[in-house]
């Protein structure tokens, strides 16, 4: 063996086990080139609660390595490397590592992320969209709408009521309304028809005056609602989701109402009709 210790040291990889090796080999006096393919070194470690056997806190146990890799004087840290060439004989090696570009200066960093969020390279940069003239609204529709509005504009989140207002007042959410509304709140028209197609008690088609809704329960359905909802097809000439000529009823479907022991139940509007018949279905609907 030499008495004095020449060269360098390579170690590949700065998981616990590279960090590890690194101290051990600058603490013997050795310089360290810890090279890591990752931006940072820690490995997968991090992403562990507890280790086995002594299920000590990964975290804690990597931590402090990680602090004394970054602070020791032997130890040089290659991160976002790869090797690329292995050179020469035992003792005497050569290797050349490629560096990747981080585009940012590393003794700069504050690690505020900023540059995360507005890299070039991972995000496309978009020009802002042209704003759409939305469809016409007519001039009787856009003051019931704006008195809406102005009824919910002091609100600190006033699109829930505004959309349960047009809806109780045009029986749905028209197209121009909304466009109307998007403009007038300020709130993207995106974001309006997610609430709005969220809410089943919303619908974007025109609605009959009167939505009779055939709960599809598991209850409804052992009870024969299947039955009732045949009867309901030939009666009202119309299949679920679709209106009557006349614009009377709509015909829509839900999975519970909540009254399992009085079922099978159809609700018409805000009435809940229960242990319904398929021979009182006709008398049903001469109600309304």
């Amino acid at each position: 063996m030499l008495d004095q210790k020449v060269g360098a040291a390579l170690v590949v990889g700065g998981g616990i086990a590279g960090m590890q090796a690194s101290l051990d080999l600058a603490e013997s006096g050795f310089k360290v080139y810890l090279v890591d393919k990752s931006p940072a070194i820690g490995g997968a470690m991090a992403q562990l609660d507890k280790t086995f056997p002594t299920n000590d806190c990964a975290m804690c146990t990597l931590a402090p390595r990680m602090v004394d890799c970054g602070r020791h004087i032997n130890i040089e840290k290659l991160t976002y490397s790869q090797v690329v060439d292995i050179q020469g004989s035992p003792g005497r090696f050569h290797i050349q590592a490629r560096k990747k570009a981080r585009s940012v200066d590393p003794d700069k960093c504050t690690g505020c992320e900023e540059c995360t969020r507005n890299c070039l390279v991972r995000y496309k940069v978009y020009p802002p969209p042209e704003e759409v003239a939305g469809p016409e609204l007519a001039e009787e529709d856009r003051s019931r709408v704006n008195d809406i509005i102005n009824h919910h504009r002091g609100k600190v989140a006033p699109l829930i009521g505004v959309l349960q207002d047009i809806n109780e007042e045009f029986n749905y959410l028209p197209a121009p309304m909304l466009h109307y509304a998007s403009r007038e709140l300020d709130i993207p028209l995106a974001h309006i028809l997610k609430v709005s197609t969220f809410y089943s008690l919303f619908s974007l088609k025109p609605r009959g005056k009167h939505i009779i809704n055939v709960c599809q329960g598991t209850t409804c359905f052992v009870r024969g609602v299947d039955r009732i909802m045949a009867e309901l097809e030939e009666a009202l000439g119309i299949k679920p989701g679709e209106v009557t000529e006349d614009g009377k009823f709509s015909l829509e479907t839900l999975r519970c109402i909540g009254c399992c022991a009085l079922a099978p139940c159809v609700r018409i509007d805000r009435d809940v009709h229960a242990k319904v018949r398929p021979g009182g279905v006709r008398d049903m609907l001469t109600r309304y």
